[in-house]
């Protein structure tokens, strides 16, 4: 099943917002429209976290915080095996943590192809 990640547009202002906030941190707006979010984004910085709760079966997760082309910034796991600041990413919604019962589901940024 392909899952899709949304941003929340402002009905008032057009300000982009993920995730969904309840007032527009721009105009104070309270109707949002959601946006597909998705494709090629910039990688603006990065970090690997070493010290993962339990439940993750890896020595390190790769975090990183990209720019998507309408300007929106937003965080998630990266798996890319050498990451450099301004390097094209691709975004794809997938399992960034799995529970007993339940996946959660969340941006995986991967090198572009």
């Amino acid at each position: 099943m392909d899952r899709e990640m949304v941003a929340y547009q402002c009905s008032r202002c057009g300000e982009l917002h993920h995730p969904l906030h309840y007032v527009c941190r721009k105009c104070g707006g309270r109707d949002f429209a959601e946006v597909p979010l998705r494709g090629e984004a910039t990688l603006l910085t990065w970090t690997k976290v070493y010290n993962l709760p339990e439940g993750y079966m890896k020595p390190f997760l790769g975090f990183g915080i990209v720019e998507f082309g309408n300007g929106l910034r937003v965080a998630g796991q990266l798996e890319v095996d050498q990451p450099e600041c301004g390097m094209k990413v691709r975004a794809k919604v997938d399992v960034v943590r799995e529970g007993i019962g339940q996946d959660y589901y969340g941006f995986i940024f991967i090198q572009k192809e």
